[in-house]
């Protein structure tokens, strides 16, 4: 395995794990705030309806990252490495994979938003790969 791309990608999924820790905090923790409201778009009048969505939505999220998490974790061990690269790299492309669908939802409105959850868990996977297939 190459070790600077395993290092690389590492550094990119927990990146995608911090992002997902963040978007728990704002749908689960302060989707009662104003500014959060602002920066899903939701209107003060709507946001008792769709705090329910927002609070199950953010536990997908941490559950993702500690998905990754967990993956890193066992990256770093002797023994338990390929679990750890098989489990960090799903929830990557779980990440990812939600990022597209999120994109293909609203494709104008959405397009940042995407571009901030998938950006990170798709480098992290292509230097993972690269870390596997790379001598």
């Amino acid at each position: 395995m190459n070790s600077l791309f395993a290092i690389l990608g590492s550094v990119f999924i927990l990146l995608a794990a911090l992002v997902h820790l963040m978007i728990f905090f704002m749908e689960s923790v302060l989707f009662h705030t104003p500014r959060v409201q602002q920066i899903f778009g939701v209107r003060a009048q709507d946001a008792e309806i769709i705090k329910p969505w927002a609070y199950n939505q953010g536990f997908y999220n941490v559950f993702l990252a500690l998905g990754a998490g967990t993956g890193l974790v066992l990256m770093g061990t002797v023994s338990m490495w390929p679990a750890g690269i098989a489990l960090a790299l799903f929830a990557a492309l779980s990440m990812l994979l939600a990022a597209v669908v999120l994109i293909t939802s609203q494709p104008k409105q959405m397009a940042r938003p995407a571009i901030i959850q998938g950006a990170p868990p798709l480098i992290g996977i292509i230097f993972l790969v690269l870390a596997l297939n790379v001598g």
